[in-house]
């Protein structure tokens, strides 16, 4: 049986060539339940959290890569969150009434697409995806070109039980023989189907790929779906939002409720909880 919800590297010996393979089932599938995605939302939904979760691969750091996409299309919001113990999040805000076409561009529209990275310690990062490609990963691509100077291949494929993916990376310092043996695994990897990156653990489906290559695989790490939503974020949040509008929701309401928008955990403050957000102390 194939593996589900694991994330591996690998690197082909003796190059500057490396290469990433991720498979989703349960993580998911409950991230697909928290809303009734029509199947294209679903699709897009699942290559999205494969992205992350791939381009996670990269973090040196405590941290989170998300990559989120806003536009004009029946998919109005997009985003899909890996941290780097491969904790994944993600969501998709859609009018199933204007889904007409399952294509990239129909479904996004014209928009915005970023990658930010928000380690635990430090500032935040956030690049621009550009959205010349019909298709997320061909957009992925042109960014790792652009942004990051890596060529990069990224292969996608999600359906409604899961979701998985292949990347290839050559990095900096490349000699002539990674530039030949670049194009020899990108023209070996096109040739992959759906159903083997969806269905195949990763030994069997390298070996079906890469077969006449010296492929030095990485050990497996789980995936799971694991929301970072907590109270005390949530009062985080309402701390921004300030003492003056806390208050008046308040005296209009008698309690804030606020729902997580990822895994719809439901979070109630009165009056004393926001007393002692903003004073420190309650009357009780």
């Amino acid at each position: 049986m194939a593996s589900r919800d694991q994330f591996q590297r690998f690197i082909f010996e003796h190059s500057q060539v490396r290469g990433a393979w991720v498979q989703l089932g349960e993580s998911f599938r409950e991230i697909g339940s928290q809303a009734p995605y029509p199947d294209s939302v679903r699709e897009l939904l699942g290559e999205s959290l494969v992205a992350s979760v791939l381009m996670s691969s990269s973090l040196k750091f405590e941290g989170t890569l998300s990559l989120q996409a806003q536009g004009d299309g029946p998919i109005s919001t997009l985003m899909a969150e890996c941290s780097h113990d491969r904790h994944i999040r993600g969501l998709a805000r859609f009018d199933e009434h204007s889904i007409r076409e399952e294509d990239f561009e129909a479904l996004l529209g014209q928009g915005r697409m970023a990658i930010t990275i928000t380690p635990a310690q430090g500032q935040r990062y956030q690049g621009v995806v550009p959205r010349e490609e019909n298709s997320l990963a061909g957009c992925l691509e042109e960014y790792f070109e652009r942004s990051e100077q890596l060529a990069t291949s990224l292969f996608l494929f999600a359906d409604e039980n899961g979701a998985a993916g292949l990347m290839l990376q050559r990095l900096p310092g490349h000699t002539e023989e990674d530039d030949e043996l670049w194009e020899r695994v990108n023209h070996l990897a096109r040739t992959v189907e759906a159903d083997e990156l969806l269905k195949l653990d990763s030994e069997t489906l390298l070996y079906r790929l890469f077969n006449e290559e010296t492929v030095r695989l990485f050990d497996p790490e789980p995936v799971a779906f694991r929301c970072s939503c907590s109270r005390e974020r949530t009062l985080g949040a309402l701390e921004a939002i300030g003492k003056e509008e806390c208050y008046s929701i308040l005296d209009e309401q008698g309690s804030i409720e606020m729902d997580c928008q990822f895994c719809h955990s439901h979070y109630r403050f009165d009056r004393n909880d926001i007393d002692h957000l903003f004073t420190g102390h309650t009357l009780h």
